[in-house]
């Protein structure tokens, strides 16, 4: 069993990094949690971190967008049982590396929806008006009162790319204010949302530009299918923007996204050839590990393009409320064995409704045929009652999620027999990566 993970009963260590809110902390601790918080800094030491890892064999690990989490940094501490992203995107985890250590990656698709929503819609305004240009003009003592490049959004186009939680809320504020709503989403499902809503669907990418006044893009890395969205955009979707509205037209460009959606130099030259009249870029495909890093702006000498430091979260509001979301996550995982919002199958919560008192056995394992029936069988042959069970397979990443309501706990040769068992069924000698086993009871915090 030593290349399994064996976790513990009780989660009771949690490693912070990248600096979330500090009402993450107070509410682990409030849980039972001993937390460790590494400084901002601990980012750019990878080693450092690995260090911690070893020495306190931390059962959960929080951190945001930064720090990477590869093979070497899952190694470290055998008993971690999930990485827990204060944040939606997970470009920044090795999620392969972390289904083959059995180690579950969660984050919060929900918390941050507002704050970005917001801040998109303030900044489509702002360039539809050049209020930034006029700022800087005022900056220079300059009086430019002029109505030639300023526009109303009243019954202008608005191009959503992705229709996700976020690009759902920009979507609603745009439409609020009179504007009309297109969006492209491969998503059959954010298709049928955005139909209900009265939005008009596009059926590529290409068309979402040529329809837009303004494109905005609220995308994840990856597709449905687990296929990268690195460069998706090229300078030819750049050239059609707003190319059936006329020259009325703003021609405005947002990416609150994903930094490498497309190469920063086929923007530029849509910008210096005058097809973007106005863009706003909060995400970059480099971004430094802490504020005290230097940075190459890449649109620096560009007046067009407004850049921000990847502050579509960055609020008063929305901060706390990732860090409450992802303690409550915390909590059900280690009390209840119960699975939300895991990046390995987004929009899907795994546990049951049982009542206490009862062992729950969780077992991270491949999805090799007979896997499955090898944890079912031990539990019907060491004579327990399995009461109920859940179970889902990440065809993307080869494995799945089991766990079960158990009236008894398995003993450690029976766990040894159910691992023999589904290595020899399935033929795969990784088959279970990792097994946790918890007393449920009435009242437990």
């Amino acid at each position: 069993m030593e290349s399994i993970r064996i976790l513990n009963p009780r989660f009771r260590k949690a490693l912070v990094l990248e600096n979330p809110h500090p009402i993450l902390d107070e509410t682990l601790r409030s849980q039972g949690f001993e937390v460790e918080r590494l400084p901002e800094s601990a980012t750019r030491d990878v080693a450092g971190v690995i260090a911690t890892l070893e020495r306190g064999q931390h059962d959960l690990l929080f951190k945001r967008s930064r720090f990477e989490v590869t093979d070497e940094v899952l190694a470290a501490s055998r008993r971690l049982a999930a990485v827990m992203l204060c944040c939606i995107g997970d470009d920044s985890v090795d999620k392969d590396a972390c289904a083959r250590a059995g180690v579950l990656v969660l984050n919060d698709p929900v918390s941050n929806g507002r704050s970005v929503a917001e801040m998109v819609l303030g900044e489509i305004i702002c360039l539809a008006r050049r209020i930034f240009v006029a700022h800087e003009a005022g900056r220079q003592h300059l009086w430019t009162k002029e109505s030639w490049g300023r526009y109303e959004l009243l019954e202008k186009n608005i191009s959503v790319i992705g229709l996700g939680n976020i690009g759902r809320q920009v979507a609603q504020l745009a439409h609020a204010i009179g504007m009309n709503v297109y969006f492209y989403d491969q998503s059959e499902t954010a298709r049928e949302v955005g139909r209900t809503l009265g939005w008009h669907p596009c059926a590529t990418l290409a068309e979402a530009f040529r329809v837009g006044d303004v494109v905005t893009l609220h995308v994840s890395a990856e597709d449905a299918k687990g296929r990268s969205n690195r460069n998706i955009i090229d300078f030819e979707q750049f050239r059609l923007l707003g190319a059936e509205r006329g020259e009325n037209c703003p021609r405005v460009f947002v990416n609150a996204a994903r930094g490498f959606l497309y190469d920063p130099q086929a923007l530029r030259r849509a910008v210096t050839e005058g097809i973007v009249r106005a863009a706003a870029v909060d995400v970059f495909p480099d971004e430094p590990g802490s504020s005290s890093d230097a940075w190459e702006n890449p649109y620096a000498d560009l007046g067009a393009v407004t850049t921000t430091p990847h502050i579509g979260a960055a609020t008063e509001e929305a901060q706390p409320r990732i860090g409450l979301h992802m303690a409550h996550s915390a909590w059900l995982l280690n009390t209840r064995g119960t699975v939300r919002d895991t990046v390995f199958n987004p929009k899907v919560s795994i546990g049951f409704d049982v009542e206490p008192p009862y062992t729950a056995l969780a077992v991270v394992h491949s999805d090799s045929r007979g896997t499955k029936k090898a944890i079912s069988d031990a539990i019907f042959e060491a004579g327990r009652n399995n009461i109920e069970s859940n179970h889902r397979d990440f065809a993307r990443y080869g494995i799945a999620y089991d766990i079960s309501a158990i009236d008894a706990p398995l003993s450690d040769d029976q766990l040894s027999g159910m691992i023999e068992s589904a290595r020899t069924i399935s033929g795969d000698a990784t088959a279970i990566r990792s097994i946790r086993q918890f007393p449920v009871t009435e009242g437990q915090n």
